[in-house]
């Protein structure tokens, strides 16, 4: 079984707390940068946080219609940032579109990894039927969003961990999940409602688990991400 790689969510108001946390660290974490950091900072926290080594999940979720997210994905190639997402819900014209427009930002070099996001953690089976009004359930609707990706050139998704080992058996285990709402056992669900431990996400083929304020906000942030990793071993 492949190694589950830790990323770091970066859930920070402003560049001042998210600069504090990482000096925490003595070694190059995977972090990953969402839209409150991003819209506050704008590119000029990616370039400062390459700077220092980490790699660079930048979280924006795009979804649009395909010409749009194709120029936007452009523009964020050239932040050399490691990942980036788009919705699958877009449709396979706009993920293919996502992926031109990131080896057109490229130029030639190595692109981004694009993932893309099949339902949030959020959702919960009562809200896809009642307000989304999908009569499928989450795991067949999510293994199904992971194929339309893998069709449309993408490298994964962004699942839950209960979606994992599905997912990895209809596009193969080369293709990658990305797993939010994990929570150490005895941790908060926050606003999460599909979670899991590091243990069972590593378990179920999680390729990258997001880590958010069982970190940030443990007392000791490195002891918390230490443990984790160790978990993961």
């Amino acid at each position: 079984m492949a190694d589950t790689k830790i990323i770091t969510a970066l859930d920070f108001p402003s560049k001042k707390e998210a600069f504090e946390f990482l000096d925490k660290f003595s070694e190059p974490v995977y972090v990953k940068i969402g839209m409150e950091l991003f819209y506050k900072e704008g590119p000029e926290i990616i370039q400062k946080i390459k700077e220092r080594g980490h790699e660079i999940f930048l979280d924006l979720k795009l979804h649009d219609i395909p010409n749009t997210v194709k120029s936007a994905m452009r523009n964020l190639a050239s932040l050399d940032v490691d990942m980036v997402n788009v919705h699958a819900a877009g449709g396979k014209k706009m993920m293919a579109a996502a992926i031109e427009g990131l080896e057109e930002g490229s130029r030639g070099g190595k692109r981004p990894l694009c993932i893309a996001v099949t339902q949030l953690t959020s959702t919960s089976p009562e809200m896809l039927k009642d307000e989304l009004l999908i009569e499928r359930d989450l795991a067949e609707t999510a293994a199904h969003y992971a194929y339309m990706a893998k069709e449309a050139g993408l490298d994964g998704v962004v699942c839950s961990v209960h979606e994992s080992k599905k997912i990895h058996s209809v596009c193969g285990e080369e293709f990658l999940t990305v797993t939010p709402g994990i929570r150490p056992a005895g941790s908060s669900k926050d606003d999460q409602v599909r979670i899991a431990t590091p243990a069972y996400a590593k378990e179920q083929g999680s390729n990258f688990i997001v880590v958010g304020r069982p970190i940030t906000q443990a007392e000791d942030s490195v002891e918390a991400y230490r443990k984790i990793r160790e978990e993961l071993k």
